[in-house]
This record gives C-alpha cells, sequence and structure tokens, in this order.
C-alpha cells in the first residue's frame, strides 16, 4: 500500500500531521501516510490549512483543488487533490517520497 491513490474524483493523499512543529516541511513516509509537520497548532483548524497550504506549495497547485475530506479532528487525514490526470501525478509524489534503498 501506499500514501496515495487515485479516486474517480482525483488523487487522495494519506497524510499524518505533526501540528505544532518547528517548521513546515514534509518529512517522508512512514506506515504508509505522508508525514507533515506544520509549525501551526491542531486549533480551529489552523493546522488544517496549514497543511493544505503546504501540499499546494510542494505539489504545485492551487489551493483550492485540494480538499480535506476526512479526519478533520485526527492527526491521521484523507486529502483529494482535483484536476490533473494520473500520468501527471508520478514524478511530483516521487519527489516527495523516493524509493526506499
Amino acid at each position: 500500500m501506499s500514501f496515495w491513490e487515485f479516486g474517480k474524483d482525483g488523487l487522495i493523499l494519506r497524510v499524518r500531521v505533526h501540528p505544532a512543529a518547528r517548521r513546515n516541511e514534509i518529512r517522508g513516509v512512514h506506515a504508509d501516510e505522508l508525514s507533515v509537520a506544520v509549525t501551526q497548532a491542531p486549533d480551529k483548524g489552523k493546522a488544517n490549512k496549514a497543511v493544505l497550504e503546504l501540499l499546494a506549495k510542494v505539489l504545485d497547485v492551487k489551493k483550492s483543488q485540494i480538499e480535506l475530506v476526512s479526519g478533520t479532528t485526527t492527526p491521521s487525514k484523507r486529502f483529494l487533490i482535483r484536476g490533473y490526470p494520473e500520468v501527471d501525478w508520478i514524478e511530483r509524489l516521487a519527489a516527495l517520497a523516493p524509493p526506499a534503498d
């Protein structure tokens, strides 16, 4: 299993959020989830918004193309990203999680 899959509406990313971190960063893949650290605290959706903004930046998509579809109040979340065919995602996703040696 991988941290991503393609559904009928677009790309689904499984993300594990680490709020109140020292910096915003993608930490890699652990247990089939993309590990994402953000400086915002998990208060009134601030960490969720920060994750969405970071994903938009590193994947080079508009924030409006990303939607949090599950995990609003838990560290494990699922984000839906619309707007690109499957073939366009392979290289972008490989950059987030290089293959293990």
